[in-house]
């Protein structure tokens, strides 16, 4: 899920060691358009907490230009672009579901469960290799394969928007506390 193509998969190869070793995680990574036009698109977060601001996405990229430019992967111009995942963020590894759980996601499979692709509910974990979701209108909670799993995002609510909120303040109070003590 954190890239579609095999081109994608090998471009992670090459950009997960170089955002690890700038302390960012490559959530998302897609090459797309045509030839003429690509555009790489990057949505990265820190591992500590999630966040990701403009000097981040700043640091990121010009780590990930440098490596780009000395390997060139990619045939052709292309655009880089380097983002936060959002507040409704795509859920692209495992940990993910642990990360967001009773927060609302929308699921879609490769190939039919229980009648169909698409599902929505909140999270409530994982228990193995299974994504655990309670479904709307459901009495029990559903596990679903994480390898069947192409598609998961979380749905915007207010519950996200606060908890995204708590995040960036208490980033901005540790940076704060960080200049003050330097």
């Amino acid at each position: 899920m954190r890239g579609k193509t095999a081109e994608d998969l090998k471009l992670l190869e090459l950009l997960d060691p170089v955002a690890e070793a700038t302390g960012y995680g490559i959530v998302r990574l897609r090459l797309m358009g045509g030839e003429k036009q690509r555009r790489l698109q990057i949505m990265a977060e820190r591992p500590i907490d999630g966040d990701m601001n403009v000097e981040d996405c700043a640091r990121l990229s010009r780590a990930i230009s440098e490596i780009m430019d000395a390997a060139d992967p990619i045939t052709g111009e292309y655009v880089l672009e380097v983002s936060s995942p959002g507040i409704d963020r795509p859920l692209t590894r495992l940990p993910d579901f642990t990360t967001y759980e009773g927060y609302e996601a929308r699921l879609e499979l490769d190939r039919m469960a229980e009648g169909r692709k698409r599902f929505r509910g909140v999270l409530a974990g994982v228990d193995g290799d299974n994504v655990a979701i309670d479904l709307e209108g459901e009495d029990h909670t559903a596990l679903v394969p994480f390898a069947w799993i192409i598609e998961a995002k979380l749905v915007l609510s207010d519950e996200l928007m606060k908890r995204g909120a708590d995040v960036r303040a208490a980033r901005i109070a540790a940076d704060e506390q960080q200049q003050t003590s330097e």
